[in-house]
């Protein structure tokens, strides 16, 4: 599961900076997947230690009778622009300080490479699987390595343009698994209406929107 919506009054990419907490409609979110999870046969809840994505877990472990296992797996993908503005139209690529971090779209060369991603994020997958084995387990993690994890799986290819991730705010992917290997995947949004218009999956950016904020 994507967290929910997070109080960020300033527009910054927020990354793993501590203090990022849900806002009221992020909370409205989680409750929402909360009870559209409550008839599961969930026996492990997993989260990233960052404060949305745990406030996010919380409802789902209260409503399963259970503890949020932390996992740092699961944490936000490292950015060099983690703490700054950096978004479509607010000039942050024309800063020649900023060049050096933006040459290799493939890696990336601005953060934790995907790869990288792929290894922790599947090593969450499978403790969690483990944990989990022959029931449900739901692990809160955040956008881009959910998507990369997702991609991996799927095999696709991990470089990708950000604006065509399916991971909308408190979007559930699902990984079923036969054994010990992964046999389909899915996706649902049950807060869909819950999600600004401009901020759901393949959505359009509208102007001034478009901030990559933290995921």
């Amino acid at each position: 599961m994507r967290h929910g919506e997070v109080e960020n009054p300033d527009g910054v990419l927020y990354g793993r900076l501590p203090g990022y907490h849900l806002s009221e409609l992020g909370r409205r979110m989680a409750d929402r997947v909360a009870e559209h999870l409550a008839p599961r046969d969930i026996v492990h809840v997993g989260a990233s230690p960052l404060e949305r994505a745990q406030e996010t877990a919380e409802p789902i472990a209260k409503a399963h009778g259970l503890d949020i296992a932390t996992d740092r797996r699961l944490i936000e993908a490292e950015n060099v622009f983690q703490g700054k503005t950096f978004g479509i139209g607010d000039g942050a690529l024309r800063r020649p300080a900023n060049w050096k971090h933006v040459v290799n779209p493939f890696k990336p060369s601005w953060g934790e490479s995907y790869v990288d991603q792929v290894v922790r994020m599947m090593g969450a997958l499978e403790s969690a699987k483990d944990a989990a084995r022959g029931h449900e387990a739901v692990l809160v993690s955040h956008q881009l390595p959910i998507w990369i994890v997702r991609s991996y799986v799927e095999k696709r290819r991990l470089w990708h343009d950000p604006r065509r991730r399916q991971c909308t705010l408190a979007s559930l992917t699902t990984f079923t698994y036969r054994g010990d290997k992964i046999v389909s995947v899915g996706y649902s949004e049950p807060a869909l209406d819950l999600v600004p218009a401009h901020l759901r999956a393949g959505a359009k950016s509208a102007k001034g929107a478009g901030k990559a904020y933290g995921a």
